[in-house]
Protein backbone atom coordinates (compact mmCIF):
# COMPACT_ATOMS: atom_id res chain seq x y z
CA UNK A 1 0.00 0.00 0.00
CA UNK A 2 0.86 3.31 -0.86
CA UNK A 3 0.20 6.78 0.40
CA UNK A 4 -1.51 7.25 -2.64
CA UNK A 5 -4.05 4.70 -1.88
CA UNK A 6 -4.60 5.67 1.68
CA UNK A 7 -6.11 8.77 0.00
CA UNK A 8 -7.89 7.53 -2.65
CA UNK A 9 -9.61 5.66 0.00
CA UNK A 10 -10.26 8.27 2.20
CA UNK A 11 -11.68 10.32 -0.90
CA UNK A 12 -14.22 7.22 -1.59
CA UNK A 13 -14.91 7.29 1.90
CA UNK A 14 -16.12 10.86 1.46
CA UNK A 15 -18.64 10.22 -1.45
CA UNK A 16 -20.14 7.73 0.62
CA UNK A 17 -21.33 4.00 0.50
CA UNK A 18 -25.40 2.94 0.07
CA UNK A 19 -26.49 0.70 2.85
CA UNK A 20 -29.91 -0.75 2.88
CA UNK A 21 -31.41 -0.30 6.38
CA UNK A 22 -32.84 -4.11 7.66
CA UNK A 23 -36.12 -5.09 9.49
CA UNK A 24 -34.34 -5.78 12.83
CA UNK A 25 -36.32 -9.18 13.27
CA UNK A 26 -36.69 -10.65 9.93
CA UNK A 27 -32.92 -9.17 8.52
CA UNK A 28 -34.95 -8.43 4.92
CA UNK A 29 -34.25 -4.64 3.37
CA UNK A 30 -36.91 -2.65 4.76
CA UNK A 31 -36.20 -0.49 1.27
CA UNK A 32 -34.71 2.49 3.17
CA UNK A 33 -31.41 2.98 1.96
CA UNK A 34 -28.65 5.60 3.38
CA UNK A 35 -25.57 6.56 1.90
CA UNK A 36 -22.98 7.10 4.65
CA UNK A 37 -19.42 8.76 4.28
CA UNK A 38 -17.08 6.08 5.94
CA UNK A 39 -14.65 6.31 9.02
CA UNK A 40 -11.51 8.03 7.55
CA UNK A 41 -13.62 10.72 5.34
CA UNK A 42 -12.95 14.11 5.86
CA UNK A 43 -17.35 14.12 6.40
CA UNK A 44 -16.85 12.57 9.56
CA UNK A 45 -14.03 13.97 10.81
CA UNK A 46 -15.76 17.66 10.49
CA UNK A 47 -18.69 15.79 11.95
CA UNK A 48 -16.45 14.53 15.35
CA UNK A 49 -14.85 18.17 15.49
CA UNK A 50 -18.38 19.53 15.88
CA UNK A 51 -19.52 17.06 18.45
CA UNK A 52 -16.69 18.21 20.54
CA UNK A 53 -17.51 22.06 20.11
CA UNK A 54 -21.17 20.82 20.51
CA UNK A 55 -20.23 19.48 23.85
CA UNK A 56 -18.33 22.08 25.30
CA UNK A 57 -21.25 24.50 24.29
CA UNK A 58 -23.28 21.75 26.70
CA UNK A 59 -20.84 21.66 29.68
CA UNK A 60 -22.05 23.62 32.69
CA UNK A 61 -19.71 25.48 35.31
CA UNK A 62 -17.89 22.35 36.24
CA UNK A 63 -17.63 20.80 32.71
CA UNK A 64 -20.58 18.18 32.77
CA UNK A 65 -22.73 17.47 30.21
CA UNK A 66 -26.08 15.58 31.25
CA UNK A 67 -26.57 12.26 29.17
CA UNK A 68 -29.83 13.35 27.50
CA UNK A 69 -27.45 16.11 26.00
CA UNK A 70 -24.70 14.12 25.21
CA UNK A 71 -27.17 11.47 23.33
CA UNK A 72 -28.61 13.83 21.60
CA UNK A 73 -25.21 15.96 20.64
CA UNK A 74 -23.76 12.17 19.61
CA UNK A 75 -27.14 11.17 16.87
CA UNK A 76 -26.56 14.94 15.86
CA UNK A 77 -22.74 13.90 14.99
CA UNK A 78 -23.86 10.77 13.60
CA UNK A 79 -26.90 12.43 11.35
CA UNK A 80 -23.64 14.59 9.54
CA UNK A 81 -21.90 11.72 7.94
CA UNK A 82 -25.42 10.55 5.93
CA UNK A 83 -24.60 12.40 2.91
CA UNK A 84 -28.29 10.72 1.04
CA UNK A 85 -31.11 8.67 1.37
CA UNK A 86 -33.74 6.60 -0.30
CA UNK A 87 -36.81 6.46 1.89
CA UNK A 88 -40.71 7.66 1.53
CA UNK A 89 -42.83 8.41 3.88
CA UNK A 90 -46.87 8.36 3.49
CA UNK A 91 -46.06 7.45 -0.45
CA UNK A 92 -43.68 10.39 -1.28
CA UNK A 93 -40.10 11.10 -0.70
CA UNK A 94 -38.85 12.51 2.19
CA UNK A 95 -36.85 15.57 1.77
CA UNK A 96 -33.04 14.82 2.56
CA UNK A 97 -32.32 17.46 5.62
CA UNK A 98 -30.52 17.60 8.38
CA UNK A 99 -33.77 17.94 10.94
CA UNK A 100 -35.48 14.89 9.12
CA UNK A 101 -32.34 12.81 9.56
CA UNK A 102 -32.68 13.78 13.02
CA UNK A 103 -36.29 12.77 13.27
CA UNK A 104 -35.26 9.05 11.08
CA UNK A 105 -32.76 8.64 13.59
CA UNK A 106 -34.58 9.13 16.49
CA UNK A 107 -37.80 7.22 15.36
CA UNK A 108 -36.36 3.62 16.93
CA UNK A 109 -33.36 2.43 18.62
CA UNK A 110 -32.34 -0.21 16.39
CA UNK A 111 -32.66 2.83 13.39
CA UNK A 112 -29.67 4.58 14.63
CA UNK A 113 -27.63 1.37 15.56
CA UNK A 114 -27.66 0.05 12.18
CA UNK A 115 -26.77 3.60 10.45
CA UNK A 116 -24.34 3.59 13.52
CA UNK A 117 -22.28 0.65 12.88
CA UNK A 118 -22.26 0.82 9.23
CA UNK A 119 -20.72 4.58 9.78
CA UNK A 120 -17.93 3.10 11.58
CA UNK A 121 -17.42 -0.58 9.26
CA UNK A 122 -14.30 0.51 7.44
CA UNK A 123 -14.43 -3.12 5.41
CA UNK A 124 -18.31 -1.54 4.16
CA UNK A 125 -16.97 1.44 2.91
CA UNK A 126 -15.03 1.16 -0.27
CA UNK A 127 -17.05 3.73 -2.45
CA UNK A 128 -19.68 4.56 -3.65
CA UNK A 129 -21.49 1.45 -4.82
Amino acid sequence: MQLDDILANAEDQDRGTWFDLRDPVLGEPTGIRFRMAGPDSATQARARVRLVDELADLADDEGRVSADAREKARINSLARCVLGWEIREGGEDLPFTHANVLRVLRSAQWVHEQVDSFAGARPAIKGVS
